[in-house]
């Protein structure tokens, strides 16, 4: 049984899929214009973010607030905080590509205690809690068993135009991509963390995130049954910006690579 806190993110992640998805039919109209659509799509962005945090603060007044459109807010409870990324995969929205997500997290005492990741387009929603497990809709979650590299398949992001982890990123493919069975670049972190926690994935890494694009897929992940890092492993995997994910039986080997850099 989902607890009270996890059925009030449910709740807000369908209602916000239910704007986004009636905003997503209308995208295609739009591709005539970039900026009329990138307009489009920062307003279908910002209502689904404002429909989230009248959700959940509504539901839960005290407790803090970090959303990629409207920024930080402090709450009456310190220790507690949403981390919300209203549409993670933006760019796949705007070219009218059907994934894309809304992930939702709930921090207690800078841990990640429950999680929902949901893709309206395909209605599959990922959700965790701190020591229940991870389901994809009814069913349990667990990480891939494959245990060797040359087997796995792994997602990353490039990052676009001048953005300074490119040669990283890119050094990490050159090494990285010889010794696997392929590396899949999908424009969602959200999705890509979920898909690890499902075992669709058997690793993921990306350089250059942001805590609310990768929080709620780091306890997908763990409960799982994967690991989760910071590529710097003296960092907080939610605050670091660059991370490493995968099953127990390829993790070492993986990080090590990508450590490399």
């Amino acid at each position: 049984m989902a607890s009270a806190n996890l059925n009030i993110m449910i709740k807000a992640a369908r209602k916000a899929g239910r704007s986004l998805v009636k905003d997503f039919r209308e995208v295609e109209n739009l591709q005539v214009s970039v900026k009329g659509a990138g307009d489009f799509v920062s307003r279908a962005d910002h209502e689904a973010e404002r429909i989230i945090k009248e959700e959940l603060r509504g539901a839960r007044p005290t407790y803090g607030w970090v959303g990629e459109e409207t920024g930080s807010e402090a709450g009456e409870d310190p220790t507690r905080r949403w981390l919300v990324d209203p549409l993670d995969g933006t760019t796949n929205f705007l070219h009218g590509l059907p994934h894309w997500a809304v992930s939702i997290a709930l921090e207690h005492k800078r841990e990640i205690v429950a999680a929902v990741i949901f893709d309206p387009a395909k209605d599959e929603l990922f959700s965790a809690e701190k020591g229940d497990g991870a389901f994809l809709n009814d069913t349990r979650l667990r990480v891939s068993g494959r245990r060797t590299m040359i087997e796995s398949i792994f997602a990353t992001g490039v990052p676009f135009g001048g953005a300074r982890d490119l040669p990283a990123t890119l050094r990490d493919l050159a090494r990285l991509m010889p010794q696997t069975a392929g590396v899949r670049r999908w424009g969602s972190a959200a999705l890509d963390m979920a898909y690890v926690a499902a075992g669709r994935f058997d690793g993921y890494w990306e350089r250059g995130i942001k805590p609310w694009d990768i929080a709620a897929g780091i306890l997908l992940v763990k409960e799982a049954g994967g690991f989760v890092e910071a590529i710097d492993p003296a960092q907080s995997a939610v605050d670091s910006g660059a991370l490493i994910a995968a099953n127990a039986q390829l993790f070492d080997g993986f990080a090590r690579l990508i450590r490399e850099t």
